[in-house]
């Protein structure tokens, strides 16, 4: 089924001009989009999805939506979804084996099931694209409904594109799986667009081009937050105790932090986490194995018990930090089934922990009722944050790193492909070699921790390179180059 979603407010170009260090950058786009906007004909543009909240693709779709129209073009956004749950189990382990793991065991009734639904979706996206229209579809769940609608609609295949933000700088049996699995349909894709030139599969091969994905400097992930807005942000959440008044109520669906016993309680329970106060690790991901959360609580585990150093002011930096592990309520993204198990063998790793120790680890469960508030959480999370880590075991891009960097952080993060695309190890961030040893991540940590001048340093140049390479509006600006150049006439 499909369902089209209304964006809500977001920022104008004149928003975005008011802030001194954006309005070049708006500049340039505005003036490349009056010569390639007249080149698209007046097509429409959908994009198309399997979720409206949860991950990156649904984050960047607003602020991509909004910039196309401002810009001139007409784009809609539409989320392609199935009450057949079995559906997204079976995405779920094509992601997988596109990042090279799981099982390559797909089978006929796998390939049965994905065309049924497949079918179901292309007849409703068949009554609602129209033959002109550009059609983008993202990802492997809605990509046989977009290559079956278009073949039913005798579209040509230049006005169909194929997004993947997913990839593997190698090819392994798991990879090969996958894209055997998906190559019946990409002939109806006259072109596919990559986060990564190591991400190209052979049946894309020559008609294929990169856009990295982007952060919208102002949504509410990512916009400044004054102290006092910062304050209230946690309070509101249950993030932070209310010390003082603050401004605005309690948020009707707070954070919830893993008690020691297994409950999910109020995140200021049974003592304050302490993200104003003290040197905090974060990371913040969705619940998912790759994301490399069980080596990071054993890396922390491991920075905790170490012997004392000489040098006191790190002796108590390292007695007070405390790892936060924080992600969305994996019942409310529907397109990952397996988030509600990953959470809960990483909540039976922390249970395994000494209490001393547990007391130092706040595993948060974020609400998505609001994507307002959930954004805000985040945002407030990351900049409390002393490191933002981000162990990626494979990351397709992972833009939890370009918003730490926006937001000048120190961000240690894994060597997996869509994070290298982010950071230049020593130049603006750290990179480790392996995301699954904990002892090489206990070593970042306590080398980061242990040296305010380099955090800043790496901060500082973390910032100017999200400015240059992954705001909004270089995402625009190479959307209507590609859009453009497919459209031109022959």
């Amino acid at each position: 089924m499909l369902e089209h979603v209304d964006i809500g407010p977001t920022p104008s170009f004149e928003d975005y001009e008011a802030f001194a260090h954006l309005a070049p950058a708006v500049r340039e786009l505005r003036d490349e989009a009056a010569i390639l906007v007249p080149r698209l004909g007046g097509r429409r543009v959908w994009m198309v999805n399997s979720t409206a909240q949860g991950g990156g693709v649904a984050e960047m779709m607003p602020g991509l939506i909004s910039g196309l129209g401002q810009l001139g073009v007409d784009a809609r956004w539409l989320v392609a979804s199935t009450r057949r749950e079995a559906f997204f189990g079976l995405t779920k382990r094509l992601h997988n084996l596109i990042h090279g793991a799981g099982v390559a065991d797909l089978d006929e009734d796998d390939r049965a099931l994905y065309r049924l639904v497949s079918e179901e979706v292309a007849a409703e996206l068949a009554g609602v694209v129209a033959p002109e229209d550009l059609l983008v579809i993202h990802d492997p769940q809605p990509m046989g409904a977009g290559a079956l609608a278009s073949a039913a609609a005798g579209r040509a295949p230049a006005q169909t594109i194929w997004r993947c933000h997913i990839g593997l700088d190698r090819k392994t049996p798991e990879t090969r799986a996958a894209w055997r699995f998906l190559e019946p349909y990409a002939a109806a894709f006259g072109h596919a667009v990559f986060s990564a030139p190591e991400y190209i599969p052979e049946m894309f091969a020559n008609r294929a081009s990169l856009i990295r994905p982007s952060i919208d400097p102002l949504s509410q992930k990512n916009r400044e937050l004054a102290p006092h807005k910062l304050q209230g942000v946690l309070c509101n959440a249950a993030l932070a105790r209310q010390h003082a008044p603050v401004l605005t109520g309690d948020y009707d669906h707070p954070a919830r932090r893993l008690a020691p016993d297994g409950r999910w309680l109020p995140a200021t329970e049974a003592d304050e986490i302490g993200v104003l106060f003290r040197p905090i690790v974060t990371q913040i991901s969705r619940w998912d194995r790759l994301k490399g959360f069980r080596p990071l609580l054993e890396a922390f585990r491991r920075l905790k018990t170490r012997p004392d150093g000489d040098d006191p002011v790190h002796r108590r930096r390292r007695e007070i930090v405390r790892l936060v592990l924080a992600g969305p309520e994996p019942e409310a993204v529907a397109d990952d089934p397996e988030g509600q198990e990953v959470l809960a063998e990483l909540v039976a790793a922390y249970r395994d922990l000494p209490r001393a120790l547990q007391q130092d680890v706040a595993i948060i469960s974020l609400p998505m009722a609001s994507r307002t508030e959930n954004a805000l959480m985040v945002n407030a999370l990351q900049r409390c944050g002393s490191v933002v880590v981000q162990n990626s075991l494979e990351e397709g891009f992972g833009l939890t790193v370009a918003e730490a960097m926006w937001k000048r952080r120190p961000v240690l993060g894994s060597r997996a492909c869509g994070i290298r695309q982010q950071i230049h190890h020593g130049m603006d961030g750290h990179l480790v070699h392996d995301p699954e040893d904990p002892g090489e991540l206990a070593d970042a940590l306590e080398e980061l921790l242990a040296d305010p001048v380099e955090r800043e340093r790496l901060a500082a140049a973390a910032q100017r390179r999200v400015y240059r390479e992954f705001l909004v509006f270089a995402h625009l600006r190479e959307w209507l180059r590609t859009m453009a150049e497919l459209t031109r006439p022959a």
